[in-house]
């Protein structure tokens, strides 16, 4: 991809698409080649698909040089033009990234462990700067699942199989967003 070029999104675009343009365009970000409005074109057109957004999360949380340590408003202002699909996907990343912390570490893989904490940590901000009543629905929905008054995120949690000690780190992070207390 040219320089010049800026990162478009087609339809029906396929997870894998959705990763090839992340790549392209958190590398953009990090040279700083994109003006503002080019990058909340391209981020909000990544994530008005799932797909897109999952190849996005993938890429702009876990990804060392990505600029997501420090967000700016502009990356704010994409994702807030999806907010359904992006408040289950941040909710997840961040308790899935809790998790293998755990598991990595017992695994003695502390780099693998920095990864997952560096995709919790991303994940949290984003989620503690974007407040939107989608996020608090699904980070709700979640720690109820988690202490048994809700089954939404049952299959979620089975499908990972996550133990005490996992389910309680995730109920400490997400106690950690702000969102268990907004009216």
């Amino acid at each position: 991809m040219a320089d010049n070029s800026t990162v478009t999104a087609p339809e029906n675009l396929s997870f894998e698409e959705a990763l090839h343009l992340s790549q392209s365009l958190v590398e953009r970000m990090a040279a700083g080649s994109l003006s503002e409005a080019e990058v909340h074109q391209a981020i909000a057109a990544l994530v008005s698909s799932s797909n897109g957004a999952r190849g996005f999360f993938v890429v702009y949380l876990s990804d060392p040089q990505s600029p997501a340590d420090e967000p700016s408003q502009t990356v704010i202002a994409a994702l807030r033009t999806a907010p359904e699909i992006i408040a289950s996907l941040l909710v997840k990343n961040l308790a899935m990234s809790t998790a293998m912390a755990i598991t990595h570490r017992r695994n003695q893989n502390e780099e693998l462990a920095n990864g997952s904490n560096r995709v919790q940590t991303r994940s949290l901000h984003l989620i503690q700067q974007l407040q939107t009543p989608e996020l608090r629905e699904s980070a709700i929905s979640l720690f109820q699942t988690l202490n048994g008054s809700s089954s939404s995120y049952q299959s979620f949690l089975e499908r990972w199989g996550y133990d005490q000690e996992q389910q309680q780190a995730i109920r400490q992070i997400l106690e950690q967003t702000n969102l268990l207390e907004m009216t």
